[in-house]
């Protein structure tokens, strides 16, 4: 692989923008469209697999800084929101509440007075 295509390959992962990678990569820019499509195409394998390894290097800070969230963020929404989305990453996530009614024990007139109130809105 050559050394512009490694470059190509690291911009692209931070951008997702093809021609600029191709650009910024050292193509000429008259031809970076379709170059970095090109490149795209053809390192397709290489991207998905950088672009993993990029994500796996940013978990341990990601987990830092929502830890800090949970900790010390001064709005309760924030620090509500970090705890939620720590307790869903490790598999505590709530169920799903579906609330079911029985029409069995409902009567014709209120049913169609539900009905009215629905077509009103």
């Amino acid at each position: 692989m050559s050394e512009k295509a490694v470059r190509f390959i690291e911009h692209y992962c931070l951008t997702g923008n093809a021609t600029k990678s191709a650009i910024i990569a050292g193509y000429s820019e008259r031809t970076a469209k379709q170059k970095g499509y090109e490149l795209k195409k053809t390192y397709s394998g290489e991207i998905e697999e950088k672009t993993r390894k990029m994500v796996q290097d940013m978990v341990p800070i990601s987990l830092s800084m929502l830890n800090q969230l949970v900790t010390t963020a001064e709005s309760e929404s924030v620090r509500l929101s970090a705890v939620k989305d720590v307790l869903d990453r490790a598999g505590m996530k709530p169920v799903d509440r579906i609330e079911t009614t029985s029409m069995e024990q409902t009567s014709t007139a209120d049913l169609e007075k539900e009905l009215q109130n629905l077509l009103k809105h």
